[in-house]
């Protein structure tokens, strides 16, 4: 069974992760890794901090030798080059709590009387070790023929038009893009859009996709409500700071359709396979063989230079929120979690049906499994 653990505040020392049941044998880039980092650090409409003051790399604690997994739990750091917690006892305490923020239910549930000590760990930062943590995941995925790639697709109510699904068609417009958005005609509107909220003190939300191809058949599972693919898809996915909705494939606009013009038509040609893929992958918690497909909904972030009206926790005396330094926009950078949250589950639901102690034997249960048709027999 595959898990993590992650600790660690914005401003404090590092970020840490731990990861426990990857299979021996496994080996891990970090180079890999570190472009990951990269891609979640870039991205237009980033502040000063993501493009000037930190530049995020891993280093493996423990758990590889010779670059291979042991399979004892390996745990990764990420320093944080802008540590200001060190006089943690000389900053002022911060009372106004920001609206859109966990400022004000994080303070009443732990009964913590510097808003500080909440946004310190519900800041988005922390998803930076998760992308690291992915990132090893996307690496176990690649050694069976998996690939996830995350895009923009949306900003500030500017769309992209229709967008190549081939893989690496995308990556190619995905890399060339500082939008990391495949569709070149409406770079600048989105651009010009974030420019624009920047200067009113704003920010701006959209939505992103993920694409994992190669995900075979058969992860996931509807015997139990909380093992279903699409369910667990989903839990990672919102759990990534301002994510706020998602879908698998074009689940909103299928709502409105009748059954007859939304359900994928099952084909055989040696393999199973399907006429369409609107259900983005995955029918009844499980996968279905083809591409999954989830978009996910950004809302604005809510630390604004034009502030919105809140209240002070102690004088309760109305006051305008607090503001530190922030970006304007996040979305390509959320694209870039969201790849990597996605590979962490497939991963998860893949080591679940085919995980072995050893690399060299997970290989060997996953061909099995190509090669067996379980429907040779019929039943009587």
């Amino acid at each position: 069974m595959l898990r993590f653990l992650t600790a660690g505040e914005s401003h404090g020392k590092a970020l840490v992760g731990i990861i426990e049941g990857l299979p021996a044998g496994l080996h891990i880039s970090v180079d890999e890794i570190n472009r990951d980092l990269r891609a979640r650090q870039g991205g237009y409409g980033r502040g000063a901090r993501m493009q000037v003051i930190e530049e995020d790399t891993v280093e493996i604690v423990s758990g590889v030798m010779r670059g291979k997994t042991i399979g004892s739990p390996v745990s990764l750091l990420v320093k944080n080059k802008d540590w200001q917690l060190r006089n943690e006892d000389q900053l002022a305490g911060i009372t106004v709590p920001r609206p859109g923020h966990a400022d004000l239910g994080g303070a009443v549930k732990y009964g913590l009387q510097d808003i500080r000590e909440v946004s310190e760990r519900a800041s988005a930062r922390e998803t930076a070790i998760r992308t690291a943590i992915g990132s090893v995941a996307k690496q176990l995925l690649g050694e069976f023929g998996m690939t996830l790639l995350g895009w923009v697709l949306e900003i500030g109510g500017i769309r992209c038009g229709p967008v190549p699904l081939d893989l690496q068609d995308l990556r190619n417009a995905v890399d060339q893009s500082p939008l990391r958005c495949a569709d070149p005609s409406v770079e600048k509107p989105m651009m010009d859009a974030i420019d624009k909220a920047k200067a009113e003190g704003d920010t701006l939300g959209g939505v992103f996709a993920v694409l994992a191809h190669g995900v075979p058949c058969g992860l996931g599972s509807y015997v139990h409500w909380d093992r279903r693919l699409d369910g667990l898809l989903a839990q990672a996915l919102l759990s990534i700071p301002s994510v706020k909705g998602m879908e698998f494939g074009e689940a909103f606009a299928n709502s409105a359709k009748p059954g007859s013009s939304v359900h994928d038509e099952i084909l055989y040609d040696g393999v199973f396979r399907r006429k369409t893929n609107r259900a983005g992958g995955v029918e009844g918690g499980v996968s279905t063989g083809e591409a999954i497909l989830v978009k996910a909904a950004v809302k604005p972030l809510p630390t604004l230079k034009k502030p919105l009206n809140s209240v002070d926790i102690y004088t309760k005396v109305p006051v305008v929120a607090h503001y530190q330094r922030s970006d304007v926009c996040v979305v390509p950078a959320a694209s870039v979690v969201g790849e990597a949250v996605v590979a962490w589950v497939l991963a998860c639901a893949f080591c679940e049906r085919f995980g072995r102690d050893e690399l060299s034997r997970m290989k060997e249960g996953f061909q099995a499994s190509l090669d067996r048709d379980p429907f040779t027999e019929r039943l009587e």
